[in-house]
């Protein structure tokens, strides 16, 4: 994974420091899309404690609803949730730096709960704060993160924006893994990021945000560091006959789409709703 940091004692982990050359599908888009490129700030992105994370809303929200922040399941306080676990309404008092389009400090958020967390499927976190969407824009002048209800297309221009390193990461998606596995864990259908997005310790739970449409398209998650075949901080691919394919430096995200039906009225996770697949407890 991309390591969370506890103060200093992972100092800074280089993930993908030694990074695979594009695909050639990636390498065709690359180009291309640096021409259609928006401009992607830091408004909306916070820092966690030891990652990076988003203030994020789906089509639906409103503006009166509790605001929520996204980053991944292995940021959580609690540390990592086991394969199969997932959690569900846990009080939370976490607070996060809100940062706005220079990547500059200007709020200290606070959650009041947890909503979901899990590491089983995908790797991600959603914390409710105490804020809602209307008086974190009428306070402070920043609009929450859109997360995009379509799922991404192979070559799309994206930057990954980490609040923890106020650092962006420009780079395509090269394609999308059928499973991913990392020791204990498996994701299903994760990005796969090409070479220069060389995300590193910190990066974790930073959106990646499509370049045209300015949507959160998936959550940064890990990268192979080593390339080691499965292991802890060494992902590797396994289709769908099996066929395990390691990729040393190159790094990876969880889709976020199939978070979007399962936000409910007033922005409450509801995983019993139509066309919600996130894993349940």
């Amino acid at each position: 994974m991309n390591k969370p940091l506890v103060g200093a004692v992972f100092g800074l982990l280089l993930i993908g420091a030694t990074a695979a050359p594009a695909t050639a599908v990636g390498a065709q888009h690359e180009a291309k899309a640096k021409a259609k490129a928006k401009a992607v700030t830091f408004a909306g992105t916070v820092a966690l404690s030891n990652c990076s994370g988003s203030v994020v809303r789906v089509p639906d929200s409103q503006p009166t609803d509790p605001a929520l922040v996204m980053s991944n399941g292995h940021c959580l306080e609690s540390g990592f949730p086991g394969p199969g676990e997932v959690v569900v309404d846990q009080p939370s008092s976490r607070t996060f730096s809100l940062l706005n389009s220079a990547g500059s400090k200007v709020a200290t958020l606070r959650a009041d709960k947890i909503a979901y967390g899990t590491m089983t499927d995908t790797d991600v976190s959603l914390y409710q704060l105490t804020s809602t969407y209307a008086q974190i824009e009428s306070s402070y002048g920043i609009k929450a993160l859109e997360l995009s209800a379509s799922h991404p297309t192979a070559g799309t221009a994206i930057t990954v924006v980490s609040g923890y390193w106020k650092k962006t990461y420009s780079c395509n998606i090269d394609g999308f893994a059928y499973r991913l596995k990392e020791g204990e864990w498996t994701w299903k259908d994760s990005v796969r990021y090409t070479s220069t997005c060389n995300t590193i310790g910190g990066t974790s739970g930073s959106p990646v945000v499509d370049q045209a449409s300015g949507k959160v398209v998936a959550v940064n998650n890990t990268g192979n560091e080593d390339g080691a075949r499965c292991t802890d901080n060494n992902p590797c691919e396994v289709d769908e006959n099996g066929t395990v394919t390691v990729r040393k430096g190159i790094n990876y995200a969880q889709e976020t789409y199939g978070i979007v039906p399962c936000v409910g009225i007033g922005n409450k996770i509801d995983l019993s709703a139509a066309g919600c697949e996130l894993p349940k407890p």
